[in-house]
């Protein structure tokens, strides 16, 4: 072919090369978004770093990709890199000369590979890496000696995450070289031993021990250290260095999820502002001290082998020093234990103390006199615990200015000391639930004497918000029970047969929560309550819904275990545009009056609490899930199903086929006969 004969086949083709050249030459690079000097290339499918990129970008994203060996020559080309992250690749080895010329490297990210494989190859790649401060090698399976391989030299690392590894015994040489090493997450793997394993990290602050198997922590004397989490592990001891001069800067310290036995042994001087000790079974037992009522008992323990250098150590278990230095301490955290008392000066000792957390415990009384607790006191939960007796003085409790959450539920108390709410100045919310504590008559209140009462008065508590009486055993509320407050919360629920007599009327402009589930009320005006927002009214056995519900502007409604076989469409539409949540379950609705079913269903904004278990009957009382039921069967006016006809219909037809046969047999009685011999009396052959 001449050569003047391929010029218009290559003219036409042009357009087409001109086109799939840049896509040939780069064929990732249209996987990536750039942000400025950021490549954000995740989730790209990509078995390689992108080669196209601009040669100054400074981060590279490339998580959730396909790249099993990051080569040498993959980030030759951006020199100015200083974040590469690479998680959850399937990574299994860094070659060793990959970041030759990658010196402004500052943060790299490797989390969950396969480092275990080639991790001694990639040990010597990021020795290459003299600016690195963070490095992310959490969940690669890696195992002690692994883990050490790999952090060789790497000198200038600030931050270090190990966490979801095979990590099992810690020692010196763990971390011998991270000098500069400030904060370490080694949560979620087996570790059982830690030997001297943080010795070399002097300018380490925040360490996370959580979800291991660690037994106790002994001798502890990292003064430097300001967050320590040692939660979910199996701790029974922990014991400070107690001849350490120095001041411990340890500021929050999680001990929680353990099995602790013992209050905690703390440094003598520290900064100690949270201590998190929840859900172990810690009790005191100063009065085993006394050796007239238990002369046998021993008052020591000796631990042995706490340090190689040290002798052993003795404690009294009883001893106020134990404590350690408790005095800046803000929030103390007892949950799920086993107290029955406080040692004696024990909540004196938290001068600073904000938030006392001791629900679920074994507390029988509450002295606010004898325990001086701290002015700076704003929350107090002794919830679910043995509570009988609660022990005040007016000296007490005005020192108690800035209380305002005070939770005394699930416990004994049937006395309370008098004006113990009314004295508190700040109390915003009071929780007296499932107690045996009933409402005062103000006028009976005002010319009481007695320092206890079996009812509580919430006169000129004009801070109060929220007040929750559940299962309290009240059968009628006085009307002038809550005159001159503001509440927005209030919660009655379970108290079968409570009598409200407009008392709660006062709160119509303020109550924004109100609970009255299980109280067997019928007919209640809602209309007035025009701040309401959430309403709880189930277990109330309602054959309807209240109508005055449709005036107010609710966002929350309840109504599970009532008797609601419908809900009326014009009021299912009205509700519909105004809630966000309704609650519906263990009502026996009628499965063919389901209109207002589907209108909350088209309703988007409306979520319909647990739709799928909503049930309803058919008219044999049949139990059908309502979101998968049929209703082929139910005409679409009346709701009246097509059985009715069946049913009724048939016993007319049956009638009509039998007079048919009758007035049949009765003129033609040799037809029967006939037809008789011909199918039945037919002759048989020997």
């Amino acid at each position: 072919m001449p050569v003047h004969g391929l010029t218009p086949t290559l003219l036409r083709l042009l357009p087409v090369w001109i086109i799939l050249t840049p896509v040939s030459s780069h064929p990732q690079q249209s996987r990536c978004q750039l942000i400025q000097r950021t490549a954000l290339c995740s989730n790209g499918k990509l078995s390689s770093v992108p080669s196209g990129l601009p040669v100054n970008i400074e981060e590279l994203q490339l998580n959730y990709n396909d790249i099993q060996t990051l080569q040498e020559d993959s980030i030759l080309h951006y020199p100015l890199l200083k974040t590469l992250s690479l998680a959850c690749n399937s990574l299994e080895k860094i070659e060793s000369n990959t970041f030759q010329d990658s010196k402004f490297v500052e943060s790299l990210n490797l989390a969950n590979n396969n480092l275990h494989i080639g991790y001694q190859e990639t040990s010597y790649a990021l020795k290459k890496l003299p600016g690195l401060r963070a490095l992310d090698l959490s969940e690669n399976k890696l195992d002690d000696e692994m883990a050490a391989t790999l952090l060789q030299n790497l000198s200038s690392l600030e931050y270090l995450n190990l966490s979801g590894n095979l990590l099992q015994r810690l020692d010196e040489i763990s971390f011998k070289d991270l000098h500069q090493l400030k904060e370490l997450d080694l949560q979620r793997n087996i570790m059982s031993e830690l030997d001297g394993a943080f010795e070399s990290n002097t300018k380490l602050q925040r360490l996370n021990l959580a979800f291991n198997n660690l037994p106790c922590l002994m001798d502890f004397h990292m003064t430097q250290l300001v967050v320590l989490n040692v939660s979910h592990n199996l701790i029974e001891w922990f014991i400070s260095r107690q001849d350490v001069n120095d001041t411990f800067q340890l500021e929050t310290l999680d001990l929680s999820d353990n099995r602790l036995l013992f209050f905690p042994f703390l440094p003598n001087q520290s900064h100690l502002r949270n201590l998190y000790l929840s859900h172990n079974t810690i009790k005191f037992y100063e009065h085993l001290a006394d050796n007239t009522t238990f002369p046998n008992l021993t008052t020591t323990v000796e631990f042995y082998n706490t340090k190689k250098s040290t002798s052993n150590v003795t404690a009294q278990l009883w001893d106020d020093g134990l404590h350690g230095d408790i005095s800046s301490v803000e929030i103390l955290d007892l949950r799920g234990n086993q107290v029955e008392y406080f040692p004696q000066g024990f909540i004196q000792k938290m001068s600073s103390l904000s938030r006392l957390q001791m629900c679920t415990n074994c507390l029988q009384t509450l002295n606010l006199t004898s325990e001086q607790f701290s002015g700076s006191l704003y929350e107090l939960d002794i919830s679910n615990n043995r509570l009988i007796q609660i022990v005040a003085d007016e000296g007490s409790l005005n020192a108690l200015s800035n209380l305002t959450y005070v939770n005394l539920s699930l416990n004994n108390l049937e006395q309370l000391p008098s004006r113990l709410f009314s004295s508190l100045s700040s109390l915003r919310t009071v929780d007296l639930s499932y107690n045996n504590i009933d409402i005062c008559i103000s006028e009976v209140t005002e010319i009481r004497t007695d320092t206890t009462s079996a009812c509580v008065d919430w006169k000129k508590v004009v801070s109060l918000r929220q007040l929750y009486l559940k299962g309290s055993n009240i059968k009628i509320i006085p009307l002038s029970a809550f005159t001159g407050l503001l509440l927005t919360h209030l919660e009655l629920s379970d108290n079968p047969g409570l009598i409200i007599q407009q008392s709660i009327q006062g709160l119509s402009r303020t109550l924004q929560h109100l609970g009255l589930g299980n109280t067997h009320i019928q007919d209640f005006d809602f209309s007035h309550f025009k701040s309401l927002k959430y309403l709880n009214i189930s277990g109330n056995s309602l054959p309807h819904l209240p109508s005055s519900l449709l005036n107010i502007d609710l966002k929350v409604l309840d109504l599970r275990d009532n008797r609601l076989s419908t809900i009326n469409s014009g009021q299912a539409n009205v509700l519909a545009l105004k809630l966000h949540h309704v609650f519906l379950t263990g009502n026996p609705f009628n499965c063919c009056q389901t209109e207002w079913f589907r209108t909350f269903e088209a309703v988007k904004t409306i979520d319909v609490v647990g739709k799928s278990d909503i049930e309803c009957e058919d008219l044999i009382q049949t139990t059908h899930r309502m979101e998968h039921f049929q209703s082929f069967l139910c005409s679409e006016e009346g709701g009246e199903s097509v059985f009715w006809y069946i049913l009724l219909f048939l016993p007319i037809c049956l009638f009509f086929v039998g007079i048919s046969i009758i007035v049949l047999l009765a003129f033609k009685p040799k037809m029967l006969q006939k037809s008789i011999k011909k199918k039945c009396l037919k002759s048989t052959s020997y």
